[in-house]
């Protein structure tokens, strides 16, 4: 496509965002849990957990990671070693914190989950962050954490912990995908309409790739070199590969850490846990067994616990920019976690959220 005619597309597309808003909001705001579920009544889990499976390498995406690392291990060498200028290490930071809300509030609570509803503004926000880091366009991402939810610890689940650490953090990232992972990943791409209604999730899916290069690659990579004189290699290595690095696997632990160490106050009979390193790490999406037992509260957690994401999701409430929080009571809660907890639930009374 001629450059003319794409950036003329681009521009139709940011003119129509707003039009196809508000005719996409009355769908999504009447859509129930069952019409992000399966319909099918086809589908037998027992049948392709019995059958025998074995995953290729996908060489292309193992190499991309494999590079990634390796650089990112240079540029951690560059820190460690004083070669990289203090206003790149403060960028780098901020950058891989304030691109996370991206994920955290965004593709995973309110793409995912629906736990709460955000206007124009806040969705065009949260999708331009989840962008700088990377981590696919938010449709797909929305649809692989749907059926992770929905068929949680079996061979239909994208990155099944079942299959040891490394799968769960990465290898499912590297290898083909079980038969019953793509079979529900068709089932739930038909049945998740909210997802397609939204031009928000439709323009970044549209145009993920210029975003990309621009957004996670060549702003990243610029600002460093062009406002404080950064060196072009630091600058590739530290606020590009590092940074990119870093925030994937920060992602990654949650499906790895966050659901093989830690307590289960709510739920002893799933892996998901209670990381509190992972909490602090990922802005508050390491309180694992509580998100798995209540997947539609929009704070993942009871309110005493560390989470800066609802914190997050709390001051655009207030703005009114989101709006229909969803929260499990306290008595929810607790009664939950004296019907199966593992015993270290703390009864603390906190106030329910005010929205």
């Amino acid at each position: 496509m001629p450059p003319a005619q794409n950036v003329g597309l681009l521009s139709r597309h940011v003119t129509l965002l707003e039009e196809c808003d508000i005719k996409s909001n009355s769908r999504v705001n009447s859509l129930t849990q069952s019409d992000i579920s399966d319909k099918s009544d086809d589908f037998d889990i027992s049948f392709y957990e019995s059958i025998e499976f074995k995953p290729q390498i996908r060489w292309p995406d193992l190499l991309v990671q494999i590079s990634l690392h390796l650089v990112a291990i240079y540029g951690l060498y560059l820190i460690l070693t004083n070669q990289v200028k203090l206003y790149t290490l403060l960028f780098v930071l901020a950058t891989i914190y304030t691109s996370g809300f991206g994920i955290t509030a965004g593709v995973h609570r309110l793409w995912s989950h629906r736990a709460y509803k955000a206007k124009l503004p806040l969705r065009c926000l949260l999708a331009l962050l989840f962008t700088i880091t990377g981590q696919r366009d938010i449709y797909t991402w929305a649809l692989d954490h749907r059926v992770h939810h929905k068929y949680t610890e079996t061979v239909a689940d994208p990155h099944d912990v079942r299959r040891g650490f490394w799968f769960a953090h990465v290898g499912w990232l590297v290898l083909t995908p079980h038969p019953a992972v793509e079979n529900r990943r068709n089932a739930l791409n038909k049945t998740s309409q909210d997802l397609k209604d939204d031009p928000v999730v439709r323009f970044q899916k549209l145009f993920f790739i210029p975003l990309f290069l621009i957004l996670n690659i060549i702003l990243p990579l610029g600002i460093p070199i062009y406002y404080w004189d950064e060196d072009w290699m630091t600058s590739f290595s530290v606020s590009f590969v590092l940074r990119f690095t870093i925030t994937l696997n920060i992602a990654y632990c949650v499906n790895s850490f966050a659901h093989l160490w830690g307590n289960k106050p709510y739920d002893k009979y799933i892996k998901s846990v209670e990381n509190q390193i992972v909490s602090l790490a990922a802005l508050g999406e390491g309180w694992h067994n509580y998100h798995h037992v209540f997947p539609w509260d929009y704070r993942t957690s009871e309110l005493g616990k560390i989470n800066i994401s609802t914190s997050f999701i709390d001051f655009f409430a207030r703005i009114g920019w989101a709006y229909d929080l969803k929260a499990a009571t306290m008595s929810m809660i607790r009664n939950r976690a004296e019907r199966s907890g593992d015993g270290t639930f703390h009864h603390q009374e906190e106030p329910y959220p005010q929205t």
